[in-house]
C-alpha cells in the first residue's frame, strides 16, 4: 500500500531528533516507523506517522524542512526467508528499491517493510500478487 513519508532534515546537533518526536508527542501524533540517514553536515529523520499532513503542517511551523514521499508499506510473513520472498518477487519484477527499513511492531504476525522505489503502483501490483 503507497503511504506519505516524512523527510525532516536536521542539523547535526545534540538534542534535534529530541524536538521533533516531542513536538509530535505534544500534538497527539504516532509514531510507526523512523529511519536516520546522515552526512556530515545534517540527518535525514525519515517517518511514517498517522497523521503525515498534521505532522509536516507542524514541523514546518517550528521551522524544520519537511520532504513529503510516496512509499510502500508491505507485509512481510515474519519468518525465515520471509523478507527473501517478498524482495525476491520484487527483484523478478525488475523494481529497484532504493532503500528500505522496517515499521514498527507487528500486525497480525506479519511485519512490515517500507520500500522507497521509483514506481510505487507498480510495486503494490507485485505485492498484491503475492497475497
Amino acid at each position: 500500500m503507497t503511504i506519505q513519508q516524512l523527510s525532516v532534515f536536521l542539523e547535526n546537533r545534540a538534542g534535534q531528533l529530541s524536538e521533533v518526536t516531542e513536538l509530535l508527542a505534544q500534538n497527539g501524533v504516532d509514531m510507526q516507523a523512523l529511519n536516520i540517514a546522515e552526512t556530515a553536515d545534517y540527518g535525514v529523520l525519515r517517518l511514517i506517522v498517522d497523521l503525515p499532513q498534521r505532522a509536516a503542517a507542524l514541523l514546518k511551523e517550528h521551522g524544520f524542512i519537511v520532504r513529503e514521499t510516496p512509499v510502500v508499506q508491505a507485509p512481510v510473513p515474519d519468518r525465515p526467508g520471509g523478507l527473501n520472498a517478498v524482495l525476491r518477487s520484487i527483484a523478478k519484477a525488475d523494481i529497484d528499491i532504493e532503500y528500505m527499513y522496517s515499521v514498527l511492531g507487528q500486525r497480525n504476525g506479519l511485519a512490515y517493510m517500507v520500500f522507497r522505489v521509483a514506481d510505487p503502483e507498480k510495486l503494490d501490483g507485485v505485492l498484491a500478487g503475492l497475497q
